[in-house]
């Protein structure tokens, strides 16, 4: 295991923690590779993601491209705080100048 995937499987547990949800599993469903882990579908583990982490550590476990396609799919006014609803809506605006 590199050491890129051994980081993102310890952020992934972290996020995780009180689920019984592999960070493999999870990290699948986040890539667009499985449908599910447990009852979190790619939307729902990317808003949990977002509102766990901060930006970068959430660039070190996916590419740019697939965080951009998550982006676009999120309702960004149903995260729980203003200041990431905020700073997401920026993000969203000039990640695709970086994709």
């Amino acid at each position: 295991m590199s050491h890129n995937e051994s980081m993102r499987n310890n952020e992934l547990s972290h996020l995780l923690w009180d689920y019984n949800i592999s960070s493999d599993e999870a990290y699948q469903v986040l890539i667009g590779e499985r449908e599910r882990a447990g009852h979190y579908d790619a939307n729902s583990l990317f808003k949990k993601l977002i509102e766990s982490f901060p930006w970068y550590a959430i660039m070190d476990i996916l590419p740019l491209a697939r965080i951009k396609e998550l982006l676009d799919q999120q309702d960004l006014s149903k995260l729980r705080f203003p200041d990431i609803q905020k700073r997401y809506e920026y993000i969203k605006t000039r990640l695709p100048f970086f994709v």
